[in-house]
């Protein structure tokens, strides 16, 4: 259940992607991409995963998530219709940023788009008033289409309402060379963190000294390499517990961690209550 790179197309004839996606049911399906992320969950219950945090999700779920973002939804049950509908928007980091450079009446959007790095779930006030406007977007012309985003994210920069999701975000620093060196080395960590990591090892991949690395490494994340594959272990931990399949002990070993009492405490240290403790909140 590592996460999985999806690779996102957007038409060349579009700015953004808008993906009308419909499904008997939404199975978990743990991944990221380096586009923002706006959604919008409709007829649909379940449970919510985004970085190391999980939630039960409803009807007009509305969400944003920065790139690089680890993130699954599990439905449960539809609440009418028999398919689950989610509305999925799509953007690159650099179409948006580009607007907002040039665009003072824009700037506003700056803050969304930084606070996104960790995921925001929106009010339900603000969803009820996107869900017609975000529906109407389904088939629009091309212009109608582009500015109709940029008027639905300045509306949400006014919801006083909305809370961030995952404890930390990925935000990569430094020129050209040092994101794609990062780059590297975030591909391989996301592939193999459940695995015994070596610093040299990683400082090699990126073509740089271990002190190098950890520096690069501190700017752009805000943890160490360390930190960063415990936060990825326990988001992992966190989606297995909620679904609970497997056994404290056995979710610990799925991670990485061989030792249950050494998962517990890890666990314990990042969310602030015991495997069992955290699992019995899915299970009223």
């Amino acid at each position: 259940m590592r996460p999985w790179l999806e690779t996102v197309v957007i038409p060349p004839d579009r700015s953004w992607l808008l993906f009308d996606r419909q499904l008997p049911e939404f199975p978990f399906n743990w991944h990221y991409h380096p586009e923002f992320e706006l959604t919008l969950t409709l007829n649909s219950v379940g449970m919510r995963f985004v970085g190391d945090h999980v939630e039960n999700y409803g009807d007009g779920d509305l969400v944003m998530l920065g790139p690089n973002l680890p993130h699954a939804w599990q439905s449960r049950a539809t609440l009418t219709a028999p398919r689950h509908q989610a509305l999925v928007c799509w953007f690159t980091e650099p179409w948006i940023q580009s607007l907002v450079k040039v665009s003072p009446e824009l700037r506003p959007l700056q803050g969304l788009l930084e606070e996104a790095g960790r995921g925001i779930a929106f009010g339900s006030s603000a969803s009820a008033k996107i869900r017609p406007r975000l529906q109407a977007l389904i088939g629009a012309p091309p212009a109608r289409h582009w500015l109709g985003l940029l008027e639905l994210l300045l509306e949400l920069c006014g919801d006083t309402e909305r809370s961030s999701l995952a404890s930390s975000e990925i935000k990569l620093a430094g020129g050209s060379r040092d994101k794609v060196r990062l780059n590297r080395v975030l591909d391989w960590l996301n592939e193999h963190y459940t695995e015994q990591v070596s610093l040299e090892g990683l400082a090699e991949l990126a073509h740089l000294s271990t002190s190098q690395l950890q520096r690069l490494f501190k700017r752009s994340t805000r943890l160490s390499v360390s930190e960063y594959v415990v936060q990825r272990r326990i988001g992992h931990a966190c989606a297995l517990l909620a679904q609970g399949d497997l056994s404290v002990a056995q979710v610990g070993v799925k991670v990485g961690y061989t030792e249950p009492a050494y998962f517990a405490r890890q666990f314990k240290a990042t969310k602030g209550c015991s495997p069992t403790e955290y699992r019995r909140l899915f299970c009223l």
